[in-house]
């Protein structure tokens, strides 16, 4: 492989900001864009060459030969492209981003690979272009960089190779904060249009989705040294019942301890709670875990939900003890299920 910029290359990053950052008076300074909850991915193309790799080098070709297909198909001779690979799938009447059926594709046998790139398609989402032809893209300014990327890809005419939309408006990006959430997206980015392309720094800005959620402590494991709690688990009531949702974890010594104290006078019969509950915690992580009674609440910090549960481990903020448990149900989560992935792709070139 011989192009401007060949692989390893590690990706341009962000650092967390508290929120969107507004444009300043007189010409942009920012150009916005959603943020993708998937595997960042560089693919590189040299002729007949295609190399997919992650942001820690590793291959990802060999898990989505989907896209490698499509790369060849699709896009120019040369050129280095950077993005997300991801999943959609239909829930609950539109098309999300599938977490779970994305992380299923990394599987080292070739023909469950060949079978879920039949099943559960990837599509690769351009967000930026570090190369084309023979000329090195990485010091040019995002808006050059970003017109190669379109001249690349957003008329590509396969479905497997997006471009993400972008805005200028402050007003916009903040508004898709909230509404692109409804297709699994994870926030906003900012990129400086005067910016060039830094692998491994923290050159552009991220505003990820923060919230909390008041939930039932059904159970608990003990921690891997085996002294105090390890982590606790996390149920909500929906229509009655009462259903894993997570987990929490990351307590001080001090506070594992004073945990499993609180928590082991409440220890139920194991062969009371549904089996297939436990099989999905015990697959979460090593050790068993321990079912308690029902009755103590805590409010704790979560990012995002996706298929009825947390997405990511949450955090414990505080004991709720004006809270009953049965009034801990999904209908306290603010997340929308309304808006479809593929509305958030560019459609016309925009």
């Amino acid at each position: 492989m011989d192009l401007p910029v060949n692989p390893p290359v590690q990706p341009m990053l962000a650092k967390a900001v508290t929120a969107v950052p507004d444009q300043p008076g007189g010409e942009p300074v920012w150009s916005y864009e959603p943020k993708w909850d998937g595997f960042r991915a560089l693919i590189f193309r040299d002729g007949d060459e295609v190399v997919m790799s992650s942001r820690g080098g590793k291959d990802l070709a060999r898990y989505f030969p989907e896209l490698v297909d499509a790369a060849h198909a699709v896009l120019p001779e040369r050129v280095v492209l950077d993005g997300e690979v991801a999943v959609a799938r239909p829930i609950g009447g539109v098309n999300r981003l599938d977490w779970d059926s994305l992380s299923q594709r990394i599987h080292p046998a070739a023909s469950r690979v060949a079978r879920l790139a039949e099943e559960t398609p990837a599509v690769f989402i351009g967000f930026d272009a570090l190369a084309t032809d023979s000329m090195d893209l990485t010091a040019e300014r995002f808006e050059v960089r970003r017109s190669a990327l379109l001249d690349a890809a957003a008329e590509s005419g396969d479905d497997r190779i997006q471009v993400s939309r972008v805005t200028r408006d402050s007003a916009v990006a903040t508004d898709w904060f909230t509404a692109f959430e409804g297709a699994g997206l994870d926030g906003v980015v900012g990129k400086r249009l005067d910016g060039v392309y830094v692998p491994g720094k923290r050159e552009m800005v991220k505003v990820k989705h923060k919230r909390t959620a008041d939930c039932v402590v059904i159970g608990y494991r003990i921690h891997k040294s085996g002294t105090g709690l390890g982590s606790m688990l996390l149920g909500l009531y929906a229509e009655g019942e009462l259903r894993m949702v997570g987990g929490s974890s990351a307590f001080s010594d001090k506070k594992r301890i004073e945990l499993q104290e609180m928590l082991e006078p409440m220890r139920l019969d194991p062969d009371r709670v549904a089996q297939g509950e436990v099989s999905r915690w015990r697959a979460a992580g090593s050790g068993e875990w321990i079912p308690i009674r029902p009755e103590l609440v805590a409010e704790f910090a979560y990012d995002q939900m996706e298929n009825q549960r947390f997405r990511h481990t949450v955090k414990f903020l505080r004991w709720r003890p004006d809270r009953e448990p049965e009034s801990c149900g999904y209908d306290q989560l603010d997340v929308p299920l309304t808006y479809d992935v593929f509305d958030v792709l560019v459609t016309g070139g925009q």
